[in-house]
């Protein structure tokens, strides 16, 4: 795999949801609305939500694969999305 500073590591797929959610134990926490990528850098999905306890929560994956079943104990990446921040604009005196 590509080492890539942008890729951090979320975690390990536990299994997937009846409204095929991936559902994983979180290492790291990305932002909901990140891009999500497998060992491959093939997009899987994005991040949905982020739920449990503040000690070891889980995170929730909107997937954009039709054979998600595959991903269960592999480890997935998040790409954090390039979203332009807003520039507060001084107020003249």
């Amino acid at each position: 795999m590509r080492e890539d500073k942008a890729l951090q590591r979320v975690g390990r797929v536990l299994h997937i949801s009846s409204d095929r959610k991936i559902i994983l134990k979180a290492e790291n926490l990305p932002r909901i609305g990140d891009g999500v990528v497998d060992a491959d850098l093939d997009p899987v999905g994005t991040v949905y939500d982020i739920f449990g306890p503040t000690s070891s929560p889980y995170v929730s994956v909107r997937s954009e694969t039709k054979s998600s079943h595959r991903l269960v104990g592999q480890v997935l990446y998040s790409v954090p999305s390039a979203k332009p921040r807003k520039r507060k604009r001084r107020r003249e005196k």
